[in-house]
């Protein structure tokens, strides 16, 4: 299975008493978010499966992708690593799933992947880390395909 995590590109900083869900990108994020979508549009495998969390900033990434996606409430700011790794159906799920979320939460779940020490991996504001499941001689393994920031294409 093919674990594609998504970072919220970059938003504007919340207002006093504002909704958190409410954030949009600013002129920056928009750019980092068409820019790897590009990126994305040209690596994706077919059958892909999009989900994003419902923050405005995440629907505003993954809508510069301008393929279909669905709404979790599971990949809200502050969700669990378990939370995250069930709505992506790892790792079992038959086909590759694209998340787009936040921070903490996908650097978690990269930290646990990747058995990695710290309690959540940085994770820059649009990069794309991309994870792979496999079995080798009976064993499980998670492999680091690639991670891909916006400034970097």
């Amino acid at each position: 299975m093919d674990l594609i995590l998504w970072r919220h590109a970059e938003a504007h900083e919340a207002e006093p008493a504002e909704d958190d869900l409410q954030r949009a990108l600013t002129p920056r994020g928009r750019k980092q978010a068409e820019r790897m979508a590009v990126w994305l549009e040209s690596q994706l495998p077919e059958g892909t499966r999009i989900l994003s969390s419902p923050a405005v900033r995440a629907e505003q990434t993954v809508r510069a992708l301008g393929r279909k996606y669905k709404v979790r409430d599971a990949l809200s700011p502050g969700a669990s690593v378990e939370d995250i790794l069930e709505t992506a159906g790892w790792p079992d799920a038959r086909y590759p799933v694209l998340l787009v979320g936040h921070q903490p939460g996908l650097g978690a779940v990269i930290s646990q992947l990747l058995r990695m020490p710290t309690a959540a991996c940085a994770v820059r504001k649009g990069a794309v880390w991309w994870l792979r499941r496999r079995s080798r001689d009976g064993q499980d393994q998670t492999v680091l395909l690639t991670v891909t920031a916006p400034e970097r294409l």
